[in-house]
């Protein structure tokens, strides 16, 4: 049997963090127009690479 104790164990258990989180989801998956954006984004094919986008933005 394994027994946590502690501050570890009451920072784990902490559920109205948990719910915090949860309706942070929530409401985040209600944003439409954060919605929207990533549908677009998830049916975009082209990719750039990392050395591409530094030379886009001058970091070369």
């Amino acid at each position: 049997m394994v027994e946590i104790t502690g501050t570890l164990a009451s920072d784990a258990l902490n559920a109205p963090e948990l719910d915090d989180f949860d309706r942070e989801i929530e409401l985040t998956r209600q944003n439409k127009t954060l919605m929207e954006f990533l549908d677009r984004r998830a049916q975009e094919t082209s990719r750039v690479t990392l050395a591409e986008a530094k030379a886009q933005l001058g970091l070369d």
